[in-house]
């Protein structure tokens, strides 16, 4: 098998990120690459770190010719302008992964409150697969359009979830506090990433206003079976890459190490055979996971409470990694290709 990929809106770093992946990829192949301002360039003037690795010129969005040409597009546009331009994309029947929040949340009302904009295609907020293949693999494997996860989600998601659906943990009492590296705002020019804004500096920004808190407490709810209560706290790190989320919660039952054994279990028995979770012993870091796909888990006892710690690379199980996973998923062929 051969996929024929679309890479809309390729000048960002999950753009990069894709094509990166993408060229090392054994079964699919970059065929079209898109961006309005930088049509004609080849993609290597836009990203000087695939040169001599991606021969391909940018040019301007034809979902018409897009379908055509390839099996499926991701679309790596802001929220909003991704959902219109998806629905084109839907419309002329190529499958799409797309890397917005347009489509995660299952309320439209939500959505709309948290974004600030009219959702351009509504028929489709709530009845969107979530592109978290280690819960919905199934739904990904037939559908039309993925909502690939956030960042800072994936990183809460994964160790929470489970123990929400298992009734280990007091779902109405979850603090979740996370460091990102700078890439995480993306590649445009704005104060607070510039480096001597962000160079030996850690700060909170967006404390109980982040986009990104209810898209955890719909993942964990629609996956655990109760709306959980969280308070997100999202921090920018001076690095480059990377998420650590340290999440605070309350044992059901037990405490101190016979609440982690239970915990870490629960985590072992869910992600057993998924191939890119690992439950480790040690404490994760984000140079653990830096450049690959995988996500770290461990838990630790703190007074009545227990401590999780998950890290990934936002760029790559945050982004652009899983949704080669999803691609890999979609087209039935193995998930780990193209990821080791």
């Amino acid at each position: 098998m051969s996929i024929s990929v679309a890479l809309i809106g390729a000048t960002g770093y999950t753009g990069l990120e894709v094509a990166r992946l993408l060229s090392a990829h054994p079964e699919a192949d970059l065929k079209i690459a898109t961006a309005r301002s930088d049509a004609g360039q080849t993609i290597a003037a836009v990203h000087p770190s695939l040169a001599g690795r991606v021969d391909i010129t940018l040019e301007e969005l034809d979902p018409a010719r897009v379908a055509a040409e390839c099996d499926v597009a991701m679309c790596c546009l802001p929220h909003g302008a991704s959902a219109e331009t998806v629905q084109q994309l839907c419309a002329a029947g190529i499958r799409v992964i797309d890397f917005s929040a347009d489509f995660r949340l299952s309320s439209l009302e939500t959505y709309e409150t948290w974004y600030k904009v009219k959702h351009p295609w509504p028929e489709r907020v709530g009845k969107t697969v979530y592109g978290l293949p280690e819960f919905f693999a199934d739904e990904i494997a037939t559908a039309d359009l993925v909502a690939n996860p956030g960042c800072y989600p994936t990183s809460a998601i994964l160790p929470l979830a489970p123990l929400a659906k298992a009734g280990l943990i007091e779902t109405d009492d979850v603090i979740v506090d996370s460091k990102s590296g700078v890439s995480g705002a993306g590649r445009s020019l704005k104060l607070g990433t510039l480096y001597c804004e962000t160079n030996e500096s850690i700060a909170a920004y967006s404390v109980g206003t982040h986009r990104h808190g209810p898209e955890i407490e719909d993942l964990v709810g629609r996956i655990g079976g109760s709306q959980p209560q969280v308070i997100f706290t999202p921090h920018l790190t001076p690095m480059s890459r990377g998420i650590l989320s340290t999440i605070y919660v309350r044992p059901k039952a037990g405490s101190g190490e016979d609440a982690v054994k239970a915990i870490t279990q629960c985590w072992r028995d869910c992600y057993g055979e998924q191939p890119f979770v690992n439950v480790v012993d040690h404490l994760p870091a984000t140079a653990h996971v830096a450049g690959t796909n995988y996500v770290q888990m461990s838990a630790r006892a703190s007074g009545n409470r227990v401590v999780l710690l998950s890290a990934i690379d936002n760029l790559a199980k945050g982004a652009s990694g899983a949704a080669i996973q999803n691609m890999n998923v979609m087209f039935g062929i193995d998930q780990q290709l193209g990821l080791n």
